[in-house]
């Protein structure tokens, strides 16, 4: 009887230090998995060896994790092995004393042993060493970055071999194997890391609202971010100099010169050129720079590009039948990744792009659909439209007037397609509160939910 007892003490000691050298594989296998590289090498570049041995580690993830495989696979093996003769017998021997069927004493201490095993190895060698892996990467990694290099040395030989055999079997199904995985993240990817950091509360809106707009950027043109033709304020080829320094000294700076008998921009007049004159002398004409003309499909980086190259600070903006389409100022350049930037040219009755007013929002009709996504928080539908004003001229019978309102169906969210019943019709509420060049200039706008209608179809 002391001697079964003794038997089962001993194989539950031996039974979870085999689990711990599982619980090291599998703590191995998740800390240099879910690491920031980026991280390790910031430690590394400062001089801490932990960290590089641990990105050394991580440039080889391939073999880490067969090695890893191997350690869990064989440590698995031996708790088996150890577990029936250790703990089961034990148990057939304290059940058969008691006056049990032999039979049925070995089958119940053959189930117990297979039971006991499993919960210490569940619990102890692979839940409790992989959360504490995703808990704590970082540390885990580096900790254990002496030993993983120990091992992987020692037992290279083998998780070669049989790293390589699989490699043959993937190759006959004409699948390249790889030797590492990937950490790169596409635009697409770090769009969603933003969105779901920002929801879990991991950086604040406006840093969020940043990064979407440096994300946005490289996919955005120049009709996105130009101030349109009608918004332009330009002078004649045939206005006299003397007039346009009266304009500068209370405007702007510079201006696109247009033909007289046409809308074609013939240049760009700039202050600094006419302040070096003798005297006020000639025309418009005289004395514009030749402006730089982008087509308004241009990505923006390219428009950076372009008066960069030129060492100018405004491009003209032509649409595809060559008509002036608006212009690009630096300024515009810097609003597509801060925001709005007021000046002194705004005027103090600017208003702001969004002022929230009891359940919705009052909003600029010029504002871009895009960033009234990211103010408001609500997905808006995509057209061929740039701005709010345009999407509600886009949903409405003809130009709207002022008190007009508009339903703007909304695009169904992510959520609505995992829920078994039909998603809610949900629409985007537009009152017309000021019309400007005959299009909206403000609109309050407020999201309305509406339960779906049940349709019942008969069979005729």
């Amino acid at each position: 009887m002391l001697t079964a007892v003794a038997a089962i003490l001993l194989g539950l000691v031996v039974v979870f230090a085999i689990t711990v050298a599982t619980g090291y594989f599998v703590a191995q296998e998740f800390a240099y998995m879910a690491v920031d590289r980026s991280r390790l090498k910031a430690r590394a570049d400062a001089g801490d060896r932990a960290a590089e041995r641990a990105l050394t580690v991580t440039r080889r993830t391939s073999f880490m994790l067969s090695g890893a495989q191997l350690g869990i696979t064989v440590t698995g093996l031996l708790v088996g092995y150890a577990a029936e003769p250790l703990i089961g017998r034990g148990l057939e021997t304290l059940l058969g004393g008691s006056g049990l069927p032999m039979a049925i004493a070995v089958a119940i201490g053959g189930v117990a042993a297979i039971g006991v095993s499993t919960v210490i190895q569940m619990l102890f060698g692979e839940l409790f060493p992989k959360n504490l892996a995703l808990a704590k990467p970082e540390a885990l990694a580096r900790r254990l970055a002496w030993s993983t290099t120990a091992y992987l040395t020692l037992f290279g030989w083998l998780i070669w071999l049989f790293d390589q055999s699989s490699n043959l079997l993937l190759r006959a199904l004409r699948i390249e194997p790889v030797h590492d995985v990937e950490h790169s993240a596409t635009p697409r990817d770090m769009e969603y890391i933003v969105a779901t950091s920002r929801a879990a509360g991991e950086i604040p809106a406006e840093l969020s609202t940043l990064l979407d707009r440096i994300l946005d950027f490289p996919t955005s043109t120049a009709r996105h971010a130009m101030i349109p033709r009608a918004r332009v304020d330009t002078v004649l080829d045939t206005e006299p100099v003397a007039d346009v320094l009266a304009r500068m000294a209370s405007a702007h700076t510079r201006y696109p010169v247009v033909a007289a008998d046409h809308d074609e921009v013939v240049g760009v007049i700039h202050l600094h050129d006419l302040l070096s004159l003798d005297g006020p002398s000639g025309t418009a004409a005289d004395h514009c720079r030749q402006a730089v003309v982008v087509p308004e499909t241009l990505p923006l980086p390219n428009v950076v590009r372009s008066l960069a190259d030129s060492r100018e600070e405004m491009t003209v903006v032509i649409d595809e039948f060559g008509g002036f389409a608006g212009i690009v100022t630096m300024e515009d350049l810097a609003e597509e990744l801060v925001g709005e930037i007021d000046d002194e040219h705004d005027g103090a009755q600017q208003h702001e792009a969004v002022t929230e007013v009891g359940d919705g929002w009052l909003v600029a009709g010029d504002l871009p659909v895009d960033e009234a996504e990211r103010l408001l928080g609500v997905t808006l539908p995509t057209g061929d439209y740039e701005t709010v004003a345009g999407m509600v001229i886009a949903h409405a019978d003809g130009l709207p007037a002022v008190g007009d309102r508009v339903s703007v169906p909304l695009p169904a969210e992510t959520a609505d397609f995992l829920s078994a019943q039909p998603p809610a019709e949900r629409a985007l509420d537009a009152e017309i509160g000021a019309v400007r060049r005959r299009v909206p200039a403000r609109v309050q706008l407020s999201v309305t939910v509406a339960e779906p209608t049940s349709r019942v179809e008969n069979d005729v």
